[in-house]
């Protein structure tokens, strides 16, 4: 099960809104939804959550390049609002280089966290594909929050209800908590 929620920053404090990412192909488009939250150009944190498996965080800021930080780049990759995130360049490659091992992955339904016959006991692939991949464990920008009130730290220690975590720390788990 997916939450998704965009947080844009305004003069008054936060607004929420629900998301769907349904027509979002690309990091673009997710970019393009976050700046359509924020006609001022103020900061946009879209926040996803897969359960217990992993949370992303992309941050825009205006028009500059978005931010993304993805707790486990392994469970991500498993997930088709994952793969999203999961860009070269987050990953340290070249473009193009490995593009086609996420599309390895098979992504059938089972990234829902339903298990298949490939997952070993504790969930992970048993294929080499999706070990080589990507890496097990966080990615991205590490302090994308920091400005914000969210350390690295805290960011790394996050689990469960990140979603809701960060935006208690924000300031903003009342608005968010009306459109979850």
């Amino acid at each position: 099960m997916y939450f998704a929620a965009l947080l844009a920053r305004t003069e008054d404090g936060w607004e929420a809104s629900d998301t769907e990412l349904d027509d979002v192909e690309s990091l673009s488009d997710l970019a393009d939804l976050a700046r359509e939250a924020s006609p001022d150009e103020d900061t946009v944190l879209v926040l996803i959550e897969q359960e217990d498996a992993w949370f992303g965080v992309v941050r825009v800021d205006g028009e500059d390049d978005p931010r993304i930080y993805v707790s486990d780049a392994a469970a991500a990759a498993r997930s088709s609002y994952g793969e999203i995130l999961l860009t070269d360049e987050l990953l340290g490659r070249e473009p193009g280089d490995g593009a086609d091992d996420l599309d390895a992955l098979d992504l059938d339904g089972t990234e829902d966290g339903e298990p298949d016959d490939g997952e070993d006991a504790d969930g992970g692939t048993s294929g080499a594909a999706a070990d080589s991949a990507v890496p097990h464990g966080p990615v991205g920008d590490i302090e994308i929050l920091d400005d914000l009130g969210v350390s690295e730290k805290e960011l790394r220690v996050m689990s469960g209800d990140a979603v809701g975590e960060i935006a208690e720390a924000l300031g903003a788990l009342e608005v968010l908590e009306t459109v979850r």
